[in-house]
């Protein structure tokens, strides 16, 4: 509620006046500012039909700030004018001072002053009049006491451009008497109390209307990031899919498990420390499935399953090293050595969505750490054709519907595609996965019978968040950087499946 003194001297205003009041003119004659008689209108319209306001716009002119200086001090070339003495002034030493530039400039072309460039010393600045008139001053004077229908279109507009006057839109209320209207408030009562029922003073007292239209307060409470909104949403269409979430809890690998049970050999370039984060504590692992890494070897070093190897000598040392994870693939060799182990194969679908690391050069769409998203299909007979389909229908549920499959090379999938989306926004196909069919060498170490194949395929969750959010930069999406007003304003995700 405004201040109860605003308020009974704005009602006495309007009760005097025969045809309503201008909030601005009553601000002005009360010496206040207009928003504390806008905070008085918008108290009395709350009440009820006490008031009627009309809010009116209208335009008018008003000094800058460096306007207002002028006004109070002269314009630059009238100061320029008034600091040049009679036996003149150096060219050089003038432009020292705060006006001297500007001034020079006006007062040359209103032929105040002249320069002499045969003085000793440089130019110098001598007064070309006895007298000045200082008009801009004068208009900047009759503008700030409100006469402004005194200058001309061009006058003003010279005035601006020069950035001295400014046209501002104002917006005041025109307030006239309502059909309830009192210059005395009574206070309207905002709950019915149990006292009131019981006395039965409820009948005499006046009640404010309930606003339904009002939005209520929002309560405190915690929201999802932007990455877990769409994460959810990813793993609704897997679980919808009839797919198993693999346990991915575990951010810390042995090479073993990252690289070698994959089939990719230990010289690979993916394995240097360019491209992989090592653990110095503890440095190494020492817990395998040692009839499983001795197949694993024997298939790197020599060969077998049909496969000639990679010819190499294969060392434990190196298959030892701790890593933070590359990808979750890790994982699904895990589970796919653990599905191997059964007394009786079974086909199942596995999904993971967690995060891997990469020393990556950090730039607008790479982290060292991101979040992969990675379906594996073990069954019997699987093909590419099966790749396609599931692939296909996985995407089309993302809202997906133009794919392009392009060959491509994993160590530890053969056949291997990339996956091509039509972007309708960029009018061009654009990488949105990666897939294959695990090869043998990584299979059959495993246990798992010969005619059974693996289908697998990943992406990133970073891309997709980043297209439905229109985040260009990935470090405004994740880091320390994070805008958090940005996680509070995020829309829920809806894919469009």
């Amino acid at each position: 509620m405004a201040d109860s003194g605003v308020v009974e001297t704005l009602l006495q205003r309007i009760e005097k006046a025969d045809d309503g009041v201008d909030s601005l003119n009553v601000a002005a004659s009360l010496g206040m500012d207009h928003q504390v008689i806008v905070g008085a209108v918008k108290s009395l319209q709350a009440l009820g039909d006490i008031i009627s306001a009309d809010l009116r716009s209208s335009k008018h002119w008003e000094l800058t700030v460096e306007g207002s200086e002028i006004a109070e001090q002269g314009s630059h070339e009238a100061r320029v004018f008034s600091s040049i003495p009679l036996e003149g002034l150096a060219q050089s030493e003038l432009m020292k001072l705060s006006f001297g530039k500007i001034g020079f400039s006006k007062a040359m072309s209103n032929k105040w002053i002249r320069v002499d460039k045969t003085q000793e010393g440089g130019p110098r600045i001598f007064r070309a009049v006895e007298n000045i008139e200082d008009q801009v001053r004068e208009k900047l004077l009759q503008v700030q006491k409100g006469n402004f229908s005194q200058l001309d279109e061009k006058e003003k507009n010279e005035l601006k451009k020069r950035k001295l006057l400014s046209e501002v839109t104002v917006k005041s209320y025109w307030i006239t008497k309502g059909s309830s209207f009192s210059t005395t408030i009574t206070k309207q009562e905002t709950e019915l109390t149990p006292e009131m029922i019981a006395t039965g003073s409820w009948k005499e007292k006046k009640f404010k209307p309930y606003n339904f239209e009002a939005m209520g307060v929002a309560p405190d409470c915690g929201h999802l990031h932007p990455l877990m909104k769409v994460r959810t949403q990813f793993r609704q269409i897997f679980l919808e899919m009839g797919f198993t979430e693999m346990p991915t809890n575990n951010f810390i690998e042995s090479s073993f498990w990252n690289f070698d049970s994959l089939f990719q050999p230990q010289q690979h370039p993916a394995r240097d420390q360019h491209d992989t984060f090592f653990l110095s504590d503890p440095a190494l692992a020492h817990e395998f499935p040692q009839d499983y890494l001795e197949r694993v070897k024997k298939v790197h070093s020599e060969g077998g399953f049909g496969s000639q190897g990679y010819k190499y000598d294969w060392k434990i040392e190196e298959a030892q090293k701790n890593i933070l994870r590359t990808h979750t693939t890790a994982v699904s060799a895990r589970m796919l050595y653990k599905l191997a182990q059964q007394e009786k194969f079974t086909p199942v679908k596995y999904f993971s969505i967690d995060r891997v690391f990469r020393n990556e050069t950090l730039d607008a769409t790479h982290l060292a750490e991101f979040h992969q998203i990675e379906g594996v299909v073990a069954d019997y007979g699987l093909t590419l054709g099966d790749l396609m389909g599931i692939l296909h229908q996985f995407f089309t549920k993302l809202g997906i519907t133009k794919l392009r499959f392009k060959p491509a090379y994993n160590p530890y999938t053969e056949p291997s595609m990339e996956v091509f989306s039509y972007h309708e926004g960029l009018k061009k196909w654009v990488e949105v996965g990666n897939s294959g069919v695990f090869r043998p060498e990584m299979l059959l170490p495993m246990g798992l019978p010969e005619d059974v194949s693996v289908i697998a395929w990943g992406l990133s969750l970073e891309r997709p968040t980043m297209i439905k959010y229109g985040i260009n930069n990935i470090r405004e999406l994740v880091g320390h950087k994070v805008n958090l007003q940005m996680v509070y304003d995020g829309p829920i995700c809806r894919l469009d499946s």
